[in-house]
């Protein structure tokens, strides 16, 4: 695919990634403690099953583009042994709110980087999940690690526990921007990291790629392409670089002028999405690919593919809850998310508290937008018939306000429309945000007070 230069320059502005709607910036501090327990105990009077996500927020090293909530600390047992404690606090209050013990189907552990904690406190923090939870096995047991600080032991150990796939930062293989980035990282040692997932035998390897940072060029990031594709991960994330230093101060150690002009990005990422096509992947919505065989191109193919926090997921439970600093939740149409820094979770939790900080409890309209989103998001078209099913109203006359919205992505050929269906199209599908920002209806009311990262 080809992308003119005029269709870029019109189409990249800033916008949401969509990973909630509404998205955080709209959350607010009246979603309390009280709020979270009193919907944990309706979840508990359900028979809903589980998605649970443990952030753990520590890194020895700082990588420079990083977006995620964490916190720099040398790797030892004291740090972990520390948060330990505490999430277990915070998983005890949980289990008493919800009043009963209920199925975990999916479990992730993100950060940060989990796999800075030692093999003892991963135990330790799975036994304690366990001991409140039944967890599913042949559920999504997933884990995020650092290739550079990761041995054969402690994979076995993960394994052993009952994590059945695997992700890697990869970012990039090109020595030039690793140095750039301060994520360095031979080929080699991710190859012997992959060969020790494969051998004691992850359901799925997912492989996290970076396209847009500082020193890329289409040709060093399609040598990255090829040496991804000769290890042959079951899963790969192609994230866009989000350049936001407004938001993280320490993205101002990268040099913004080696950063790629918006029309080079953009030909990055067609490349690498070329080639991954070519070579037996599948195309999953907006930025991920997967294997023909694996379980998220087989819930795109199914229409069952969802996305939240954790990325696109499969997300076989009906809710999720977040523990750790910083992690998010959703219960019963409500989001609610944990303090971010260590200390204020940790003062919480010494007082017994839950530590939520701010949330969001969902509107009918909310409900309604967050679906559509949801839709074109994941499945990259939406049918009426099944919108009026949901929701028992008309789409047009809903969205009477978006009918210009919806004629403008039709005349810039990222949508197609007839009398039931709205459909991606191929360009589209590049520019998916755009198209759900005009259904985003806090985007419109304060567009001018809000900054995301771009579209391209």
């Amino acid at each position: 695919m080809k992308i003119d230069k005029e269709t870029i320059l019109k189409l990249d502005r800033p916008g949401p990634r969509y990973t909630s709607y509404p998205t955080a910036p709209e959350w607010s501090s009246g979603v309390s403690a009280d709020t979270y327990r009193e919907q944990l105990s309706n979840f508990g009077n359900t028979e809903k099953t589980l998605s649970l996500y443990a952030h753990i927020p520590f890194c020895e090293t700082l990588c420079y583009f990083c977006g995620c909530t964490m916190n720099i600390r040398p790797q030892e047992d004291k740090y972990g042994d520390e948060f330990i404690g505490f999430i277990s606090k915070e998983i005890d209050q949980i289990a008493r709110s919800i009043g009963r013990r209920k199925t975990v189907r999916q479990l992730h552990w993100g950060g940060g980087t989990p796999s800075f904690l030692s093999e003892e406190q991963m135990i330790r923090l799975f036994d304690k999940i366990r001991s409140v939870f039944d967890i599913d096995p042949t559920g999504e047991i997933a884990i995020e690690v650092d290739p550079r600080r990761i041995s054969q032991s402690k994979v076995k150990t993960i394994k052993d526990l009952g994590f059945n796939r695997i992700s890697i930062g990869l970012q990039d293989f090109d020595e030039r921007v690793q140095k750039e980035v301060n994520r360095v990282q031979p080929f080699a040692l991710v190859k012997q990291f992959h060969q020790w997932c494969r051998k004691y035998q992850f359901a799925s390897v997912n492989f996290d790629l970076i396209y847009g940072l500082p020193g890329q060029t289409q040709q060093s990031f399609t040598k990255t392409v090829e040496q991804v594709i000769a290890l042959r991960p079951d899963r790969i994330a192609l994230y866009s670089f989000a350049y936001v230093p407004w938001l993280k101060k320490h993205q101002n150690k990268l040099k913004a002028d080696l950063l790629p002009a918006a029309d080079e990005k953009l030909e990055i990422f067609l490349k690498a999405r070329e080639l991954f096509l070519q070579n037996g992947y599948e195309a999953i919505a907006m930025d991920h690919f997967a294997l023909k065989d694996d379980d998220l191109a087989k819930a795109f193919r199914d229409g069952k593919l969802y996305r939240n926090f954790m990325g696109y997921t499969v997300k076989p439970a009906d809710e999720y809850i977040g523990l750790g600093p910083s992690a998010i939740g959703f219960l019963e149409n409500t989001f609610f998310q944990n303090y971010k820094t260590i200390p204020e979770y940790y003062r919480f939790l010494k007082q017994d508290e839950l530590p939520v900080e701010r949330g969001k409890v969902l509107s009918q309209d909310d409900q309604i937008r967050k679906w559509v989103i949801g839709a074109l998001m994941c499945h990259f078209q939406l049918n009426k018939d099944n919108f009026f099913q949901m929701f028992h109203k008309n789409f047009d006359d809903y969205f009477v306000d978006e009918q210009k919205h919806i004629q403008e992505c039709q005349n810039n050929r990222l949508l197609t429309v007839d009398a039931q269906n709205l459909v991606v199209t191929d360009l589209g599908k590049i520019f998916i945000r755009n198209i759900c920002m005009g259904f985003d209806w806090y985007l419109r009311q304060h567009q001018a007070k809000q900054k995301f990262s771009r579209t391209v």
